[in-house]
This record gives C-alpha cells, sequence and structure tokens, in this order.
C-alpha cells in the first residue's frame, strides 16, 4: 500500500475508533445498568456482575461498528476536502483508487469481522448470559435471601425471613398477590426449602386470604407446603430466543424444540438477518464515499457528508429490519433482507466506478444557496457597521 494510501488509512481508523469506543460506552453502560438487579435481588457479588457486563459487550459491538465506521469516514474525508488535501491529491494527478483502495480494504474486512461476531461470538455470549443469570436465581430462597428485609422474587411474589439457621428459615413471612382473584398473606414461625427446590415446607403459622371484595379468612396450620415448582423450573433454566441459537441450529433446526415451534418464522427470519446484516459495513463505507470521497467547492449547497451518510445508512438499517419482519410473517418476503445491503453496494459502486455525485434537488439547493450569499453579505455589513462605531 502506498505512503498517500497509509496516511488516509490511519486517519481513518482514528476517526472511527473516536467515534466507535465512546457510542459503544454508552450503549454498554445503559444495557449492564440494564441487568443491576443481579446484585440487588440475587445478593451476587460485584465479580460475578463485572463478568456478566463482559459477556455484554460483544453482543453490540456489530450493531455499533457500521454507524461508527460512517462517521470515521466521512469525518476524515470532510476534513481533508477542507484543508485542499484532496483537491491537491487530484491536482497531482493521483487515481481516484488512491482515496477509495484503503477504505473499501477497511470495510472489507470489518465486514468479515461483522461476519464471525454476529454468527459465532455473539450467539455463545448470549447464552452465557442468561445461563449466568439462571443460575443466580436457581436456588434463591436457600441461598441468598437476606435477613430481615424483603426480597422479591417474582412478579407479586415477595419474601421475608427473621433468622436463617444453615437452611432452616425463622419467622417466615410470604407476601403472594400473583392471582388478581385475591392476595394472601403467609406466616410461619419456621421453615425449610425441599433439596430439590421444588416447595418451601413452613411449620407452625397462619394463612391469610383477602379477596377483592374485601373479605378476609384467616388459617392456622401446623404445616403447610407452598409450591415453588413453577419458580424453580423459570429461574433455574435459562430460557432461549432465536437471537442466541448458534448458526448450525438456525441452519437446521430441532423440529421438537418447543421455541422453535411456538415461532418458526422468527427463527427463518434470524438465520437469514445473519447472513445479510455482516454486509452493512461495505454498504456503509461506499455509501460514504459516494457522498464525500471527491474534492468540492465550499461555496456548493449540500447537506454536511455526516449528516447525509448517517441520514441515508439510518434509512436502510430500518429497511432492513422491516424486511425482518417481513419474512417472520411471510417467508416469501425472504429475498428483501438480501436486496436492501445488495442494492445498496451495487448503486453505490456503479456510482463509484462512473463518477457520478448525489446532489439535492434543484430546490432545495437553490434556497441554499440563496441562503448562503445572504449570509456572506451580511458578514461585511456587520463588520464595517462595528468598526463605524469605534471610530
Amino acid at each position: 500500500m502506498k505512503l498517500l494510501e497509509l496516511y488516509i488509512l490511519r486517519r481513518v481508523v482514528q476517526m472511527f475508533l473516536t467515534a466507535l469506543l465512546p457510542v459503544l460506552a454508552i450503549i454498554w453502560t445503559t444495557q449492564v445498568l440494564a441487568r443491576i438487579n443481579l446484585v440487588t435481588d440475587s445478593g451476587q457479588s460485584v465479580g460475578s456482575f463485572m463478568t456478566l457486563a463482559t459477556l455484554i459487550l460483544p453482543t453490540i459491538v456489530s450493531a455499533v461498528l457500521p454507524f461508527a465506521l460512517v462517521i470515521g469516514i466521512t469525518q476524515t474525508l470532510t476534513a481533508m476536502n477542507n484543508d485542499s488535501e484532496l483537491a491537491v491529491i487530484d491536482a497531482a494527478g493521483a487515481a481516484r483508487g488512491t482515496i477509495l483502495r484503503p477504505i473499501i480494504t477497511m470495510a472489507v474486512v470489518l465486514s468479515v469481522f461483522s461476519f464471525a461476531m454476529i454468527n459465532f461470538v455473539e450467539p455463545k455470549m448470549r447464552v452465557n448470559v442468561r445461563e449466568m443469570i439462571a443460575a443466580a436465581y436457581a436456588d434463591l430462597l436457600s441461598t441468598v435471601i437476606e435477613e430481615k428485609s424483603f426480597r422479591r422474587l417474582d412478579e407479586g411474589l415477595y419474601i421475608q425471613i427473621s433468622e436463617r439457621q444453615g437452611r432452616i428459615l425463622k419467622g417466615l413471612l410470604v407476601a403472594d398477590s400473583r392471582d388478581p382473584a385475591s392476595a394472601f398473606i403467609y406466616y410461619a414461625r419456621e421453615g425449610a426449602v425441599e433439596e430439590n427446590g421444588q416447595a418451601l415446607l413452613m411449620r407452625d403459622g397462619e394463612v391469610q386470604r383477602k379477596t377483592v371484595e374485601g373479605n378476609v379468612t384467616v388459617i392456622r396450620f401446623d404445616s403447610y407446603s407452598f409450591d415453588l415448582s413453577e419458580l424453580s423450573s423459570n429461574r433455574g433454566q435459562a430460557r432461549l430466543n432465536s437471537g442466541d441459537r448458534n448458526l448450525a441450529f438456525l441452519l437446521n433446526p430441532d423440529p421438537n424444540d418447543p421455541q422453535y415451534k411456538e415461532r418458526p418464522g422468527k427463527y427463518h427470519a434470524e438465520l437469514h438477518r445473519r447472513m445479510s446484516v455482516w454486509l452493512f459495513p461495505l454498504a456503509f463505507a461506499l455509501i460514504s464515499l459516494v457522498i464525500c470521497g471527491d474534492a468540492r467547492s465550499h461555496r456548493e449547497a449540500r447537506l454536511h457528508p455526516m449528516a447525509a451518510s448517517l441520514l441515508l445508512t439510518l434509512g436502510l438499517f430500518w429497511m432492513s429490519n422491516y424486511t425482518v419482519s417481513l419474512a417472520e410473517q411471510a417467508s416469501a418476503t425472504t429475498p428483501l433482507i438480501y436486496m436492501v445491503p445488495l442494492s445498496a453496494i451495487l448503486l453505490s459502486g456503479w456510482a463509484l466506478y462512473s463518477g457520478k455525485r448525489l446532489s439535492l434537488p434543484k430546490p432545495i439547493a437553490n434556497m441554499l444557496t440563496r441562503l448562503q450569499a445572504r449570509l456572506r453579505k451580511l458578514t461585511p455589513q456587520d463588520e464595517s457597521s462595528s468598526a463605524g462605531g469605534a471610530a
């Protein structure tokens, strides 16, 4: 690679990382904070929480990467155009590939990286996250319930204990309002969770039942078994969605898998999404090059290249998600998933090969030209009036 190409590549990579890392940090932080209940509800250590945060990070890289590439390319080439570097390169007789080659090479490398992340790394990390959360809640009652503090086990289900003696729980209070028809409050002198975690055995207590009409019934008991089977199965076993499945499963799904039987269209759409979305770095890079890959006059009326590129790529990204949702409902629309990135690549490649430039519609361009002319006229008047006032 020539010296000038290395110079352009280095500047694009620096700006790409400058855009990628802060945005990635912001999105990562929001995703991690959404899982803070792993510590607050289940009593896990900070180390476990940091492990979970590390597992989440690779799952968001591929979504942020194409847009960071757009920012890196447009910002670099716009700065080079403003500094007349692109004009000097053209005047020196350098081939157009001097600018295109390093950027397209970088985009191809990032597309291959995205393919590996989306199809191999992300599913594994998602499964690890779900298994870690499921394991943290698997034996919640007998391991992490703290003394003299309310803990939410499920929506509408809370528990408090006054003392723990091994697996024996003293001073039990259970509030269960999951049934909209009635609410239950259980008091017991002591209790314990069965070894299999399927039930909470309570002894020497009473249960209060309150209906929606306000009627209260109190029943005393010597022993009572509170069913935890549904809670234990939900907490102890990770539920995998289509986005968590590996590529091998999507290519040949198990027809007896309950999740697949419930929504087979979602697995079909997920497979084709993964087979197409990795092309976005290349498509976005070509769009950015069409918009700002040539030297242009500062007087030319146009949107800022970064704004124009981001608008087009966001629209392309939205269209891709829309076609995926269509394919989930009707498999006949599956080719549309591939048409979105491939059309962008082919049209942008044709524009670069033929030297075509994107331009604003004439009415909008004329309006921007008049606005710029007025601003230029106002600036000298303001300076002269301020000078006359000073005299």
